[in-house]
């Protein structure tokens, strides 16, 4: 399942990511977002759990936590709609 993970602090990892999420099961992978022109984080990422029972124990365990500072809001990631294109 892929996790939404938003309000994070510029100062989050994607291993912090991967440790937070490791606590409830196997992680896949962990990705923060980072802007494309400064590589400074925009403040939300994603993380991959293969297993659904363990992914839904991490988004209840962790929504509205905090992690380094800020409190996290975490649900399932939904696809990415097409934007129009300008």
């Amino acid at each position: 399942m892929n996790i939404y993970v938003g309000n994070l602090s510029r100062e989050v990892t994607e291993e912090d990511l991967r440790q937070a999420f490791e606590t409830f099961g196997q992680v896949t992978s962990a990705k923060i977002i980072t802007d494309k022109f400064s590589g400074v984080s925009r403040g939300f990422g994603f993380v991959e759990m293969p297993a659904e029972a363990e992914a839904q124990a991490a988004i209840t365990g962790l929504n509205g936590k905090e992690l380094k500072g800020r409190t996290i809001t975490i649900n399932e990631a939904r696809p990415r709609s097409e934007r129009p294109s300008r």
